[in-house]
């Protein structure tokens, strides 16, 4: 049988503590579950052969995810109930998968395919008053453009394109919660969090802290959009 005879795409969550684990950190303690539940894992050719696996797109250090995504090729057939209950059992619960199908060999990276990320950005109401905050928040995604220093060098966003629909404000349980939908492509994409903090400071608020989530990515074909799985 050929090597990687099978791709399963996994999703997962991440939470809790480990929100605060870099990229690559999320990458080798799936990778350590992958492992431990004693998978037929597919290791790539050539020098120094590693687990074929690839990730979805990164999420910044401090930013958790509801349903993040995984491609891992098998060298042999498993239900995915089994493959499911094997990786829950040995998988931290803060990184723990939550849904898994089998998917084509010529379906496109999930780096290259996923395009639309939907983020919940939490704050204090006692931090923030929503009115104020919310005109702010019109106020800079009507300026067109954000602007962001980062390494001593300034990167300009084009918020019509960043931005697939315009950020929502709510109260929620003593809770300030904000919507939005964010495009991403090769050079990257808009962190919601710098958007959220424009916001603040232009309206007075820096010193609130902000909690924020990626809810779910999306595949865009045609203006209709599909999760990876």
């Amino acid at each position: 049988m050929a090597i990687g005879d099978f791709r399963l795409r996994i999703g997962y969550c991440k939470g809790g503590r480990a929100r605060f684990l870099s990229h690559l950190e999320v990458m080798r303690a799936l990778e350590r579950s992958a492992r431990r539940a004693q998978l037929a894992y597919a290791v790539t050719q050539g020098f120094n052969p590693r687990m074929k696996v690839a990730f979805g797109p990164a999420l910044p250090v401090g930013t958790a995810g509801d349903r993040e995504y995984l491609d891992i090729w098998l060298t042999e057939f498993s239900p995915v109930s089994d493959v499911l209950r094997d990786l829950i059992a040995v998988t931290p619960a803060d990184l723990a998968p939550v849904d898994a199908s089998y998917v084509g060999f010529r379906e496109p990276s999930l780096s290259a395919a996923i395009t639309i990320a939907e983020y919940r950005i939490e704050m204090d109401a006692t931090e923030v008053d929503a009115k104020e905050f919310e005109s702010a928040l019109d106020a800079v995604v009507a300026s067109g453009e954000l602007r962001i220093e980062q390494q001593k060098k300034t990167k300009v966003y084009d918020l019509t394109k960043s931005l697939s629909k315009e950020p929502s404000v709510r109260v929620e349980k003593g809770r300030i919660v904000v919507s939005t939908t964010v495009r991403m492509g090769p050079e990257g994409a808009m962190r919601p969090d710098a958007l959220i903090r424009a916001a603040l400071m232009r309206a007075h608020m820096s010193g609130a802290s902000v909690q924020v989530t990626r809810t779910d990515v999306f595949i865009e074909s045609e203006d209709v959009l599909s999760r990876p799985l």
